[in-house]
């Protein structure tokens, strides 16, 4: 018996319900030509990071924490001597997902964060 591949919900929900809408509405002749979402890009940049390197290390801590995956230091890629930046000191943190994780991350965000928006706006 064979497992069945785990398929994220949005993604499925897009692949069964939103390419063929997309392909009635537009004409279009092929579902390759739909649009499709590649990657989700998340970044952060810290405001103390020069003063503090620790902070740097708080945020990558936290990005990982809400993305499911490692997050990578950013490093400043010149001198700016009024905000006492050097060329090559960490001043962010980032992660890019793609696949499954990009899917169950999206998921989340729009069934969790934008909706407790929403409420808390109304």
């Amino acid at each position: 018996m064979a497992a069945d591949k785990y398929t994220p919900r949005l993604a499925k929900k897009y692949k069964d319900e939103v390419v063929p809408a997309l392909v009635k509405r537009f004409g279009y002749k092929s579902i390759m030509q739909t649009p499709k979402l590649e990657k989700i890009c998340i970044n952060r940049g810290v405001n103390g990071a020069v003063a503090d390197k620790k902070l740097v290390d708080v945020t990558l801590d936290e990005l990982s924490q809400i993305s499911g995956q490692k997050a990578v230091a950013t490093f400043s890629k010149k001198d700016i001597s009024n905000f006492k930046l050097r060329k090559g000191m960490p001043i962010g943190a980032r992660v890019t997902l793609r696949g499954e994780k990009m899917y169950e991350f999206l998921d989340r965000l729009i069934s969790v964060a934008l909706l407790v928006f929403v409420i808390l706006k109304v």
